[in-house]
């Protein structure tokens, strides 16, 4: 008797053992959308039926092309938090041969309401390897290939959640009041992994990071400041170390030529009427590079899978937010479903995407209930876009001393002038550079006077403003030799560091006194609803001086950036509309009054922001 109980413990280990992953790893109850997909993988795995006492639970159970996965959809309509206990049975016999037990978690009160990013932000964005070292014990580990060499530019340098957590208080006094982190998640590929955009497990903080646990606390130290935790989301490809892409569930869960065809990069085939079918097919499933791998978000597993691992994080790390990469080469409908059931889900979730495009009506074309989109019957549900034009014309107007028709801060004016074009104009991020694009600073030369005209800028117009690490300091970076240049180290992350940039003790007097003015800008606005939600009113320019106002029902502001190289004397008289009942204002950039009744002089190469009294 005794052996044969041995035999069948034995058995039952070793099928134990064939379940090797399972998707997501527990769920919650009482979510909007009942139905869960489960994926388990494990050798031979389709040998075996898997079933539930409560029969009526497991509405579909789907074996793929490939022995070793099964998809199992369940409905959790009404289900408490509990453990689910599925026994599998050998499907030769029918006799159960091993059972797993997957958890339903209580979710937290309000988790569909929960609150966002929104205009009222200021959006920082991070490289975490770049940014500060808090935990050296961790610059490398046994667990991916990669190990830690901060003297190779492009190679893993430590930076890690310990390092963001450490420094939170950097980040409230500047004025953040919410975090942009490119991806966590575990990116195994060989070398330049740093970047995170080649993914190797989806549901795992890369533990050269740190652990899930500890992401979970970054967000949940980032809201007892009121802050917000925003995930860079991948859905367009993974790496090619992703464990499914070397044994895919099927030939069609990534695109196929057969085999690698690299994208065109035509995001415009999405649109255009003219477009061939084969420029379009090959602009959204053709490769973004080699190494990784493009998913085929038109397939309804493939889709399901990204949408619920998108929720998973959002729940189990109390998210407030997401940036989604590569947006606009994704699958046009599968995307469009992606964002729905994850709003669906959480109906005031911010969602931004990377829609990197020249032109406002194509950037708008991706916004929710875009009226352009709508002429081909097509929403893309996606909450918020980047104004990629404005980049554009930041990125050499105030070298542009000299007005002209077309150059000089007209460019600014014209950029504004297309806003008709957003269905939620408040809701589009603003930026003057980011960890993809060529380093404000180095454009300009760190010239200080052009840094305070751009900041200004992006702190006053409609929108969320959104500012690149360092930038604040002067940070620089030469993008033509090669990312990692725009990718530097914060200085001061790093035991070690000579000049420790996260105090004002450590600042050097050049680094303090750019941090002084954007801290004292973004801290300004970020109780001023007339800037968060107000109404913009603005002004062909004049010598090269652009005005505008933002004005709401009770508050108004007046904003000039002068753009030339000589002083400027405004009249006042041209600005009558927004000028009725105020007769002075507080330059809120060095708390001095002046009358604004006949005429401003503004300096050259400088702004200034009034509040109207």
């Amino acid at each position: 008797m005794k052996k044969i109980v041995y035999i069948l413990l034995l058995i039952c280990s070793t099928a134990v053992a064939q379940i090797e992953r399972v998707e997501p790893p527990f769920w919650w109850s009482g979510m909007h959308n009942p139905e869960l997909q489960i994926l388990l993988y494990g050798a031979d795995i389709t040998r075996y039926t898997p079933t539930l006492s409560d029969t009526t639970i497991i509405k579909e159970v789907f074996f793929t092309e490939n022995p070793n996965y099964i998809f199992i959809t369940i409905n959790t309509k009404n289900l408490p938090a509990t453990d689910l206990v599925f026994t599998f049975k050998d499907k030769l016999n029918q006799k159960p041969a091993f059972t797993h037990t997957y958890s339903l978690k209580q979710r937290d009160s309000n988790s569909a309401q929960r609150e966002s990013f929104n205009s009222s932000d200021l959006v920082y964005l991070i490289m975490p390897d770049r940014f500060a070292n808090g935990n050296p014990d961790n610059d490398s580990s046994n667990k991916v290939i990669e190990k830690a060499n901060r003297n190779l530019p492009s190679g893993r340098h430590g930076g890690d959640i310990a390092g963001i957590i450490q420094h939170l208080d950097y980040l409230e006094e500047l004025g953040v009041t919410a975090l942009w982190s490119t991806p966590f998640c575990e990116d195994n590929d060989a070398k330049t992994s740093y970047h995170g955009y080649a993914q190797s497990d989806v549901y795992k903080i890369d533990p050269r990071y740190g652990t899930n646990e500890e992401y979970k606390q970054l967000a949940a130290e980032m809201k007892k400041r009121g802050m917000k935790l925003i995930m860079d989301y991948v859905t367009n490809h993974w790496g090619a170390q992703h464990p499914m892409y070397k044994d895919l569930p099927f030939y069609d869960w990534i695109h196929q030529f057969p085999g690698y065809s690299q994208s065109n990069y035509r995001m415009t085939t999405q649109f255009d009427p003219n477009a061939s079918k084969i420029d379009a097919k090959n602009c959204m499933d053709g490769w973004f590079v080699s190494s990784m791998p493009d998913l085929n978000q038109s397939e309804p597993l493939v889709l399901n899978y990204l949408i619920q691992n998108a929720i998973w994080w959002i729940e189990y790390a109390d998210l407030g937010g997401l940036r989604v990469d590569t947006y606009s080469y994704n699958d046009k409908e599968g995307i469009a479903k992606w964002t729905k059931g994850i709003t669906d889900e959480y109906p005031n979730f911010n969602i931004v995407g990377e829609v990197w495009m020249h032109d406002q009506a194509q950037i708008a074309y991706w916004q929710k209930d875009s009226k352009i989109a709508a002429i081909q019957n097509y929403n893309s549900h996606l909450p918020s876009v980047m104004d990629f034009t404005l980049h554009d014309a930041i990125g050499s107007v105030f070298n542009e001393d000299n007005s002209t028709w077309n150059d000089g801060m007209i460019k600014v004016y014209e950029n504004f002038v297309d806003d008709f074009l957003y269905p939620d104009i408040n809701n589009i991020l603003v930026f003057i550079e980011n960890h993809d694009t060529a380093r404000f600073n180095e454009i300009y030369k760190n010239d200080f006077d052009k840094y305070k005209m751009a900041i200004t800028l992006i702190a006053t117009i409609r929108g969320i403003p959104q500012l690149y690490y360092g930038t604040e300091i002067g940070m620089a970076g030469d993008k033509g030799k090669g990312d990692a240049d725009i990718r530097r180290d914060f200085p001061g992350g790093w035991a070690g560091d000579t000049n420790n940039a996260f105090t004002k003790k450590g600042r050097t007097a050049e680094q303090q006194k750019w941090f002084a003015f954007t801290s004292k800008l973004f801290n300004w606005r970020k109780n001023k609803a007339v800037i968060h939600t107000g109404k913009t009113t603005h002004y062909l320019p004049e010598n090269n001086v652009y005005v505008y106002f933002r004005h709401n029902t009770t508050d108004a502001v007046m904003v000039l950036l002068n753009n030339s190289t000589q002083p400027q004397t405004v009249t006042t008289s041209r600005f009558a509309e927004n000028l009725k009942g105020y007769t002075k204002g507080k330059n809120i950039l060095n708390n001095k009054t002046i009358p604004i009744t006949n005429a401003i002089s503004i300096p050259p190469k400088s702004a200034i922001v009034l509040e109207l009294q």
